[in-house]
């Protein structure tokens, strides 16, 4: 192999990291480019989409099918120091090599660290949508289930929509037990709160991001992978309800949501958000480091939130468009300090914002036969969906080419 083939052969293995672990195209794209181009390579050698990567040059040629996964972010983050320190000249390529090799070998999150946090983000999340401290016991007892389920069953043995529909039956088959033996009394939210860890928000956030870098097949691909996911967890909620009203001989009745007066209060909604956020920060890989960054980049997003909507005469989706923008700010802003790509903050941060609620309202809605009430609440969560996606593509826009981040140092 010679100098070139191997300078393109090690950016391919970095932009393959990070494809495989959640980083956008975009990413991935300047990553590999910054590589090879620093070795004075041609760097318009290197194709990338969605779920592969296709370089050629040189005398060299490779493809490799990367499909559609979750999130290992603190690869992405190696990977990503790794390419400055390669810009800056710091690294031989037998250095690269050599780090690429460790960085794949990354160990994921030790498997308690993440059952607990599926477990605590699902407890935090119920309190978001309304529910009481007893409802927040059953979604934290659900989550933590569900999460033992998706490690040692869903991600080894069955594919992806069938993990997923699974998924969403079991954690609301055991809210159902719960509800039914006396714990909780707001299954709606015990629920949702349970569902929750099941939210691609890897393929959702990433899917936004390349739309807004007009990357229109990739970002599509990823929505649709989203859209997927959405309708596998409602799929799964309502076989729930279906299971339930074969073994007790009625359907289970749901009022509409309410907040729990124990827990609609400002600090209490904020801890939550917080604890959530940070919970599924663990879930997507973040680097330790950065726990506290992401639960505060979630919990601001959540403050402004609440504000509008509690004391301005601003539309849902007026509110989640802002609250949105926010977020997306504060992530842009903390990755710019950190010095680390804006994904580790953001996927994270979103998460309370995204309709989680939606989903199991027009999940209930189909099941219990009132359909005009699920054509409201699903065209309800699309438009929060749209809101999101549009907070996110105006902060990105604004920013441009490092436009923000360039302003900053030239202030300093």
């Amino acid at each position: 192999m010679t100098d070139n083939q191997k300078i393109l052969d090690l950016a391919y293995e970095a932009g393959a990291i990070l494809l495989e672990n959640g980083a956008e195209i975009s990413r991935v794209e300047g990553t590999m480019r910054r590589i090879a181009g620093h070795f004075g390579v041609e760097d318009e050698s290197f194709f990338v989409l969605s779920n592969g990567i296709i370089a050629a040059g040189d005398g060299y040629a490779r493809s490799k099918f990367i499909p559609i996964r979750g999130a290992s972010l603190d690869k992405v983050v190696a990977v990503n120091q790794l390419s400055r320190e390669v810009e800056a000249g710091q690294c031989t390529l037998e250095q690269i090599e050599e780090r690429l090799q460790q960085i794949r070998a990354m160990k994921p999150k030790r498997a308690w660290e993440q059952v607990l946090a599926s477990g605590v983000g699902s407890a935090a999340f119920c309190i978001l949508f309304g529910g009481g401290f007893a409802d927040c016991l059953a979604s934290f007892i659900a989550g933590l289930l569900l999460w033992v389920f998706v490690l040692f069953i869903g991600s080894k043995h069955l594919s992806r929509i069938v993990s997923t529909v699974t998924g969403g039956l079991l954690s609301s088959m055991i809210c159902f037990g719960l509800y039914h033996i006396g714990v909780g009394s707001h299954l709606s939210n015990m629920i949702i709160g349970a569902i929750i860890p099941l939210i691609p928000g890897v393929a959702f956030t990433n899917g936004i991001r390349d739309m807004a870098n007009e990357d229109y097949l990739a970002g599509t691909t990823r929505l649709l992978d989203a859209m997927l996911s959405f309708f596998c967890i409602s799929l799964g909620v309502a076989l729930a309800f279906m299971l339930d009203e074969n073994v007790f001989g009625s359907f289970l009745k749901l009022d509409p949501l309410i907040a729990d007066p124990q827990t609609s209060s400002f600090l209490v909604q904020l801890i939550a958000a917080f604890l959530g956020t940070m919970s599924f920060a663990v879930l997507f890989g973040v680097p330790r480091n950065f726990y506290f960054d992401a639960g505060f980049c979630g919990m601001m997003g959540w403050l402004l939130y609440l504000i509008l909507t509690r004391y301005s005469a601003f539309s849902a989706v007026e509110v989640m468009f802002c609250a949105t923008a926010l977020v997306t700010l504060i992530a842009l802003l903390q990755s710019i300090g950190r010095k680390c790509p804006i994904t580790v903050f953001l996927i994270s941060g979103i998460f309370p914002l995204v309709p989680g609620a939606g989903i199991f309202w027009t999940s209930y809605n189909i099941v219990s036969n009132q359909l005009p009430e699920a054509l409201n609440t699903g065209f309800a969560a699309l438009k929060a969906t749209v809101a999101i996606a549009f907070g996110i593509l105006v902060i990105m826009e604004l920013n441009g080419k490092g436009r923000i981040g360039k302003w900053i140092r030239k202030r300093k």
